[in-house]
């Protein structure tokens, strides 16, 4: 078990990394681009190669903790001078046999950009595949990893008082959260997770997070927030003798009735205006498509948005996971997984499996007005949260609106938003028309010159109803009818992000 941290060695460790100068861009620096890329793929000996023999303290560090190898005592001796060797000992970073020092732990800076600004954090987590040279344990604590960063992305940019992390990990979530909320819950059925938690939060001077053990929302019962943000542990796992359960990917239920839990349990948990972002799997089964499934899980007390950005074929699937947990293709029991996998797909008539987000927010007051379940490919999600943000507050203010008031409403497209125009050879008018998005999911959109003039004309001087009327005139169309056609367009282009209220 990881030793409970302590804050003046903490501080002590703090010291001694900003000192080597233990930063995102140092190390890619000193091992370059194309090492600090290969190291994604779980490839250290580029970087090796990059660091040679040097010994100054950024070098020794690196190799100790961002790419788990030993070192020589005497090295860490020196790149550690607050610390010094027993306090690392102390913490539960290191292990010494002689003068040699091996990591038992993974410790990595970790970059991260919000409306806030810049900050930089070390985020400590267990040793991963690279530094054992073999399949994880299955109480493994998993460091900052892709998914961790979509989540982290999504998150609203707004300030609260009061946010859940729920399933937090090694924490990250939970610090990131600390940005814009007052106080923070965080927690997790592995009590060596909420130690790595409380490690990163001590290492990092971050207060204001409170950690809970245990399962789904057994820690707060009876409690409420204003935010909820959740990584839980959604890959689909067999439930048979012989199959690894990571903690950190597998949270022990059939199927997918751990994101069930997590989605459709987190509404009793959100203060009236409160939001909860979670990501998750669900199963498509024959006559039953997987956001369906998500909606009748959320109910309809609910606002709710759903993305979905991709479906595996159970094979896919299967693949991706039982590779994610260190088992080689071509071997005995990397068939033997797989097999695992299809039989208890099967047993369920699954035919795919969706990856994706949901929120979900309590209403204010009334009745919910937001039901989005989609499916959308393509586009990043750096910024999001911004995006979102601005996407719920155009959705909320429309929804207050009728028609005749929306059609009063004077709107400017948004700057990342431009035109595409696809014409025939030798055809004077398009036959294609689409409208594309920069940012947010970079959605493209096909839209027929109605649609196409009135957003090209959306500069935040004219309100909608006037310039619906001038585009009737143009084309020589029943001007009521058109608006008609348009408006609850329009609708859909503010909630999406194609235009906004000039006047926000």
């Amino acid at each position: 078990m990881l030793p409970e941290p302590d804050a003046l060695l903490c501080r002590a460790l703090a010291d001694d990394l900003r000192a080597a100068g233990f930063a995102s861009a140092a190390l890619r620096e000193a091992w370059g681009a194309q090492a600090d890329d290969a190291l994604a793929r779980g490839l250290r000996r580029p970087a090796t190669r990059a660091l040679g023999d040097r010994g100054d303290a950024l070098a020794v560090l690196g190799r100790l903790w961002g790419l788990g190898l030993p070192v020589a005592r005497g090295d860490v001796e020196a790149a550690l001078p607050a610390l010094r060797v027993d306090g690392a000992v102390t913490l539960g970073l290191i292990e010494v046999s002689g003068d040699a020092v091996t990591p038992a732990v993974m410790l990595r800076p970790q970059g991260f950009s919000d409306d806030q600004g810049d900050v930089e954090w070390w985020i400590a987590s267990d040793l991963d595949e690279s530094a054992l040279e073999g399949p994880l344990p299955e109480n493994h604590v998993l460091g900052v990893g892709g998914a961790s960063e979509t989540l982290a992305r999504l998150q609203l940019t707004r300030r609260a008082h009061t946010a859940l992390d729920l399933g937090t990990g090694c924490g990250i979530q939970a610090l990131r959260l600390r940005r814009l909320v007052d106080h923070v819950v965080a927690t997790d059925i592995s009590e060596r997770a909420l130690r790595f938690t409380r490690l990163n939060a001590l290492l990092n001077d971050v207060d204001g997070i409170e950690t809970r053990h245990g399962s789904l929302f057994e820690p707060v019962a009876g409690e409420t927030f204003d935010r909820v943000a959740s990584n839980p542990p959604f890959v689909i796992t067999p439930r048979v003798a012989g199959v690894p359960a990571y903690e950190y990917r597998d949270g022990g239920l059939e199927g997918d009735a751990l994101v069930a839990s997590v989605i459709g349990g987190v509404g009793a948990h959100l203060s009236p205006g409160g939001v909860a972002q979670s990501l998750g799997n669900w199963e498509y089964r024959e006559g039953e498509s997987g956001l369906d499934r998500v909606r009748d899980w959320i109910g309809t007390s609910m606002d709710a948005w759903v993305v979905e950005r991709q479906v595996l074929d159970p094979l896919a699937y299967a693949e991706l996971w039982v590779r994610d947990g260190g088992t080689v293709a071509g071997t005995p029991a990397y068939a033997r997984l797989i097999d695992a996998w299809l039989d208890d797909f099967a047993e369920r008539g699954v035919t795919g499996i969706g990856f994706g987000y949901a929120l979900v927010r309590k209403p204010l007051a009334g009745a919910p007005t937001l039901a989005r379940f989609e499916r959308v490919d393509g586009g990043g999600e750096a910024w999001f949260g911004s995006h979102l943000a601005a996407c719920l507050a155009a959705h909320d203010r429309a929804a207050l609106l009728d028609d005749e008031s929306l059609a009063d409403s004077v709107l400017r497209v948004a700057p990342d938003v431009t035109e595409a125009r696809h014409h025939r050879p030798g055809e004077e008018d398009p036959s294609v028309i689409e409208l594309r998005q920069g940012g947010g999911f970079a959605r493209t959109l096909e839209v027929d010159p109605a649609l196409a003039a009135l957003v090209g004309a959306c500069d935040g001087d004219l309100s909608v109803g006037v310039l619906v009327d001038a585009i009737a005139q143009l084309l020589e169309v029943d001007a009521e009818a058109l608006r008609a056609d348009l408006l609850p367009r329009v609708r859909e282009l503010l909630v999406t992000g194609f235009v906004d209220f000039a006047d926000d």
